[in-house]
């Protein structure tokens, strides 16, 4: 583990370079257009969610009130890099402060541990449904879920809070890009001089603890679903408790196998090409955001009618 400061320690740089598309830089506006139709889809699709929901009285309900924090979580995640990496392919604003990086990167992490925690707290919502019908409605209310979303928002700026400080005290005496088109924490301390053995192992530490009892929780729920549906007698009723749970299982897929896949990368992918990381890594932040909306909305027959309803109108209503 290199922690020790090189010769020109002295030297302590306060700005980073952002990485675009290496040997691509004269097709970054023809990159930029995909990428621009996915964040505008992403959030006109998120804010179409909130607006459903505030307005049609029967999407007022624990279940899509869920949704709600969801997209308000998958709106945070766009945001968090949409500026920089719009500006990096539209402008080649590739400098980026020490102050701004590490907000970024605080805010982008911050999201990434709010959409595992949410989809844990979706699934226990699953769990509930289908376990305990007659008792969802006194379990779930409105004002339990606000609370939850407030204390799943605190703890995840919470657990980030501390290696971003850290960050913010380092010292940067290494020149170098940062590997994607946005803050990273591991990619800032790659370049800090200062010993940052801390932030290394917490990182690891709270990724383990937070985002992997995420995932070990969503997979006990979904044991206890499988096994409260297998002994419902009824075939088609069976079915149709197992059919409220796909699209949260496609929510789950969307965001854990692209985060997987940029961690195996990450891990394993020293001699790909620097190509492979930046596109893994804009898939991880962009793909969750961009096909929630569009899982929910294909698969969830109330918002489904409800979409319908604002087509056949002409307008939201």
């Amino acid at each position: 583990m290199r922690t020790s400061a090189p010769p020109n320690d002295n030297v302590s740089f306060s700005t980073f370079l952002l990485t675009g598309f290496p040997g691509l830089e004269w097709a970054h506006r023809w990159i930029s257009l995909p990428i621009f139709v996915g964040y505008l889809v992403a959030l006109v699709g998120n804010v179409s969610i909130l607006h459903l929901v505030r307005t049609d009285p029967s999407l007022q309900q624990p279940m899509y009130y869920f949704l709600v924090i969801l997209a308000v979580t998958d709106l945070g995640l766009c945001m968090s890099t949409l500026p920089s990496v719009l500006g990096l392919l539209w402008f080649d604003a590739r400098m980026v402060g020490l102050v701004p990086c590490v907000l970024q990167q605080h805010f982008l992490h911050s999201f990434f541990f709010m959409e595992s925690a949410v989809l844990f707290a979706m699934a226990l919502d699953c769990l509930v449904a289908i376990r305990f019908p007659l008792r969802y409605a006194s379990v779930l209310t409105g004002p339990r879920v606000a609370l939850a979303g407030a204390v799943l928002g605190i703890r995840s700026a919470a657990i980030t809070a501390a290696p971003s400080l850290n960050l913010l005290k380092f010292g940067y005496c290494r020149r170098g890009a940062l590997s994607h088109a946005y803050c990273l924490h591991q990619d800032m301390i790659r370049l800090a001089c200062s010993d940052t053995r801390f932030n290394r192992l917490y990182g690891l530490c709270i990724i383990m603890l937070a985002m992997g009892s995420d995932v070990l929780f969503i997979l006990i729920s979904y044991s206890v679903i499988l096994r409260a549906v297998l002994a419902i007698a009824s075939a088609r009723e069976r079915l149709k408790a197992l059919n409220t749970c796909v699209s949260h299982i496609l929510a789950v897929l969307c965001f854990y196998v692209p985060v997987l896949g940029l961690s195996i990368v990450h891990r394993f992918g020293h001699h790909t090409s620097p190509l492979v990381h930046i596109l893994m890594g804009t898939i991880s932040v962009l793909f969750p955001p961009l096909m929630n909306p569009i899982i929910y909305s294909i698969k969830t027959q109330q918002i489904r009618r409800a979409i319908l309803k604002v087509v056949s109108l002409g307008k939201i209503q």
